[in-house]
């Protein structure tokens, strides 16, 4: 038996139609397992909250070993899990292919369909997760809706947090209702004698970009275009993540299908897709294949998939961007998300900031404690905040004039933390997103 692999981490796919997967005996002999072996390591003390709580509850017990912790005390360790595959990625020794098979977000993954299968998912939950259904409701009177969810409206808020459970002091996600999509009928200009002139692109709008903050999808058309790539905005659904992070995998795999079934047309006509967020394409590229992993649609969705930061980087890298970009004064702190990390692609946005000429750009790679809806949620905000404590002392430290995340939530989420810590970091630009500013930096 070897002490740590040299191998690349391998995921198996999720056998969540199996009977097994939610029996709950094998269940807890899975997770005694597999804690059993986190116990004895230990190298993932400081990536999150769950293994601090894993870690206190073996300590605290009767013989300071796993044997005589409560299996009831388990869900306390699975409730912090963001579900960032962070440790299964970049920090265990022990993922497959050691024998150890340590996977542990996925084990966590599998603790919560129990539970949700058990107990149903909580009400709170269930209703902040429904995205589209949200955006297109606070899309009809977007200034109501904004108005009501400001950390500001103290009224609202508390009324949010008895009856959904959403922190009152989380800041929310604005909306519009102008969407990306009804935003991308008038398409930019194609530069058509651009060094990447030729390559055909779906922007996979995302449920963020398309109700929350459509400037992202419009940056990034108007990039692509200037380079030369044209592009196509199809948004049929939401990625399943929200739904993924409370344990219900049977609406993930449906979304999967439908949304592989919607794109793989486009991909057949030469189309590339790309994701506008790292979560969504953390699904369309790595989740999705694991869940429906017999979907051919799925399969050639995966491999044609890029993130955007992804995508201009590799057309930098192969025919050159286009000419235009002008500085960008004051600095940029690029904080790199933990899904960006969990593609395992590098410091894309990093790397596609650095094209922007004299323009110094400081780079945070460590988790923001967000969380998706894990990092609003009444149980978890504090949480998060201390998680992300030392991103947001570096982020104040570096005081730069732009500060965005790959992860939009987590830029804000950052923002709170800044906040939080007494410090402030002044005349910060609204962008949330990398591309934002490569756009910024085009004068588009």
């Amino acid at each position: 038996m070897s002490e740590g692999s040299l191998g690349a981490p391998v995921r198996h796919p999720i056998p969540w139609q199996d009977p097994e997967f939610l029996d709950a005996e094998k269940l807890d002999a899975e997770l005694r397992r597999q804690f059993d072996i986190c116990h004895g390591c230990r190298r993932c003390f400081n990536l999150c909250d769950s293994f601090p709580r894993l870690f206190d509850l073996i300590d605290g017990s009767e013989t300071g070993e796993l044997d005589t912790v409560a299996s009831q005390d388990f869900k306390s360790v699975v409730d912090a899990c963001t579900l960032c595959d962070i440790c299964f990625l970049i920090k265990c020794p022990y993922v497959p292919p050691h024998e150890f098979n340590i996977d542990f977000p996925h084990l966590m993954l599998r603790a919560r369909a129990a539970e949700a299968q058990k107990t149903g998912v909580p009400f709170g939950v269930k209703q902040v997760t429904q995205t589209d259904r949200n955006g297109k409701l606070a899309g009809t009177a977007p200034g109501l809706a904004n108005w009501a969810s400001d950390c500001g409206n103290h009224l609202t808020r508390m009324v949010m947090e008895g009856v959904l459970d959403v922190h009152r002091d989380a800041v929310l996600p604005k909306f519009h209702g102008d969407t990306f999509v009804d935003r991308a009928t008038s398409t930019p200009t194609l530069t058509v004698d651009a060094p990447a002139a030729g390559r055909k692109a779906v922007l996979y709008a995302t449920c963020f970009a398309n109700y929350n903050n459509p400037e992202i999808g419009i940056a990034a058309q108007a990039i692509l275009a200037k380079n030369g790539v044209a592009t196509e905005v199809v948004y049929p659904r939401c990625c399943g993540m929200p739904q993924l992070e409370q344990g219900d995998i049977a609406a993930v795999a449906e979304a999967a299908k439908a949304t592989a079934a919607d794109l793989v047309p486009w991909i057949e006509k030469g189309y590339d897709v790309i994701a506008l967020v790292p979560s969504c394409a953390l699904m369309l590229k790595f989740e999705w294949p694991l869940i429906v992993p017999d979907d051919d649609n799925v399969k050639t969705l995966s491999r044609a998939t890029a993130d955007i930061t992804e995508y201009i980087v590799d057309i930098a890298r192969n025919e050159g961007l286009a000419e235009g970009l002008g500085a960008l004064d004051g600095g940029v702190t690029v904080h790199i998300a933990c899904h960006s990390r969990a593609q395992n692609m590098g410091q894309k946005g990093a790397e596609m900031l650095r094209l922007i000429p004299d323009t110094e750009v400081t780079v945070i790679e460590r988790c923001s404690g967000h969380g998706g809806s894990w990092g609003i949620m009444k149980d978890t905000f504090e949480v998060g905040l201390k998680v992300g404590k030392p991103v947001a002392r570096q982020v104040a430290k570096a005081a730069n004039s732009y500060v965005v995340s790959e992860c939009p939530l987590a830029r804000d989420h950052i923002l709170q933390g800044i906040e939080r810590l007494g410090e402030t970091v002044d005349g910060v630009s609204s962008a949330q997103h990398p591309v934002q500013l490569l756009a910024k930096a085009y004068g588009l």
